[in-house]
């Protein structure tokens, strides 16, 4: 029983490795979605099907537009700092 504890413990030290490519970045809309369900369903007093779930589609909708636009700002400002910045810089104000 020591070592199954041990073993399960490690394991939540070890960190998982994720990618960062474009495709590993869907698993975010699962996750997404039970934090809306969740979020929605605790602030509602009586969930009824079809306000419910138009209600949690808004948030979703809402949530995931925001996080393509920082996203896109935090690209911009990237590419900005690596690729253009150090152009701007080598180069002479004369």
């Amino acid at each position: 029983m020591t070592a199954f504890n041990e073993m399960l413990l490690a394991s939540f030290t070890t960190p998982m490795h994720v990618d960062t490519n474009p495709v590993s970045m869907l698993w975010l809309l699962p996750l997404l979605v039970s934090f809306v369900v969740v979020y929605k369903a605790t602030k509602v007093y009586k969930i009824r099907p079809y306000p419910f779930i138009r209600e949690s589609a808004v948030l979703f909708g809402s949530i995931l537009a925001f996080i393509i636009v920082i996203a896109l700002v935090l690209y911009g400002v990237t590419w900005i700092m690596t690729d253009q910045l150090p152009a701007l810089l080598n180069k002479s104000a004369f």
